[in-house]
């Protein structure tokens, strides 16, 4: 059963359809089968009308859905020998980055990633991938690590932000994130960051200041969450959806202004109705994106990344 957003209460009666029929016995008159053969075809066909012309406000909707693949799901299907690494050797153990060693393709590589979590408790665990500075310590301690000993990095981003507690800011959380940025500004190693979900805020940024930026079809990635945006403009959390459009926090929107540099397609209804081919698209797109990157000298990984950094904003806006 599909958790359904608004948008999608057409697909959820013709949906909702199907199975009645498949608990209905066949007769004479009626071929069960056939009938649900032609609703398929009509929810395959709604399904694709829908998702190709879905707004900024419900492309975050899609973002933000409970049921697509998290960093954990991605990590466990494409990394061999996954070992975790905790601890920013600073102060704790943040379970919003999780981040280790481990081999894609069979290359060795160092893997991050913001989780929320797939249930109730490991929301609550994962603090719904807000993470503290601990979290963005842990993130550099591991990209230095595979600095140190020639690894590629891969981050995979799927957070609100940034965590806005007391005991966050009293550690040093806008320190964390902006020496997370220099971080991965700085290494000589191939960096490639995916935008699975919600990209948001500097909680995103501290973690995608990479050689290539690759963000799924139905992710978003803004500065602000549009909730957040229309308190601020408007003084009014419900024209969040005008604050969606504004923000341009589309994967087209991004890729037309060299934010990011590739868009991942994703199945038909979203990552979240097939979660092996979202994944499996995301595995084929790091590993186009590691061999361009492959070969390339240390030092000039690291000019062309600053470089890159340096001209954003210059891009697409003439």
């Amino acid at each position: 059963m599909h958790n359904y957003l608004d948008f999608e209460k057409p697909i959820a009666e013709l949906e909702g359809k199907i199975e009645e029929l498949r608990h209905q016995p066949g007769s004479e008159d009626v071929n069960i089968a056939d009938e649900v053969s032609k609703l398929q075809a009509n929810v395959d066909k709604l399904l694709a009308q829908t998702y190709a012309k879905l707004t900024p406000w419900q492309k975050t909707q899609v973002a933000r859905h409970h049921d697509r693949p998290h960093a954990f799901d991605y990590v466990t299907a494409l990394i061999e020998d996954f070992t975790p690494l905790a601890g920013d050797r600073q102060f704790a153990e943040d379970p919003a980055v999780i981040g280790g060693l481990g081999r894609f393709n069979g290359a060795s590589l160092v893997v991050i990633g913001t989780e929320k979590g797939a249930d109730t408790d490991g929301r609550v665990k994962h603090n719904f991938g807000m993470a503290r500075p601990e979290g963005y310590r842990k993130a550099q301690r591991l990209m230095k690590l595979g600095d140190r000993f020639g690894l590629p990095v891969i981050t995979l981003v799927d957070t609100p932000g940034a965590y806005p507690g007391v005991d966050a800011e009293a550690r040093g959380q806008a320190e964390a994130i902006a020496r997370s940025v220099e971080t991965c500004i700085g290494i000589k190693v191939p960096l490639i960051s995916v935008i699975i979900g919600e990209g948001g805020s500097g909680g995103a940024m501290a973690l995608t200041a990479a050689n290539t930026v690759l963000m799924l079809e139905h992710a978003i990635y803004s500065v602000i969450s549009p909730e957040g945006c229309a308190s601020i403009l408007w003084r009014d959390g419900d024209k969040a959806i005008e604050a969606a459009e504004a923000l341009k926090l589309t994967a087209d929107d991004l890729l037309k202004m060299g934010v990011i540099d590739r868009i991942i397609a994703e199945p038909p209804g979203g990552a979240h109705r097939d979660k092996q081919a979202a994944i499996a698209a995301v595995g084929g797109a790091i590993e186009d994106a590691l061999g361009d990157l492959a070969g390339i000298d240390g030092g000039v990984l690291k000019a062309r990344r600053r470089e890159k950094y340096l001209e954003m904003g210059s891009r697409g806006l003439s």
